[in-house]
């Protein structure tokens, strides 16, 4: 089963097009190596997906070559608890701590400014 196909049936990626570009841009590697979207795939393989700023650290449970329910994709894969807690500890971190100049873009408004002179005296 090719590496790209597997992605797109177990709904990881919208397309298999998608697939294709994720893993020949290094954002999908298996057993911690960049591959290429042809790679066979077998089970107990052990993938790193990187989706945005989420890292997923999943083993391939069962081949499909076709997409199915988003139920039947979850079986085909099982993400280890290490990459569960850090993905959760990581968007907690995301949602608790934002950055404060996040929002800023480009130059201060005379808005900003005069709240800037206020803050410091």
């Amino acid at each position: 089963m090719r590496l790209d196909k597997w992605l797109w049936a177990a709904r990881w990626f919208k397309t298999r097009g998608l697939a294709q570009q994720a893993i020949a841009s290094g954002r999908v590697k298996l057993h911690a190596e960049r591959t290429k979207p042809a790679h066979p795939l077998k089970v107990g393989d052990l993938l790193e997906i990187r989706i945005s700023e989420s890292v997923w650290h999943i083993q391939v449970a069962a081949l499909a070559d076709k997409r199915g329910s988003a139920a039947q994709a979850r079986k085909l894969y099982a993400e280890s608890e290490a990459s569960r807690t850090e993905r959760e500890r990581r968007a907690d971190l995301r949602r608790f701590g934002a950055e404060p100049a996040a929002t800023l873009k480009g130059r201060p408004t005379k808005r900003d400014r005069r709240k800037l002179d206020q803050l410091k005296g």
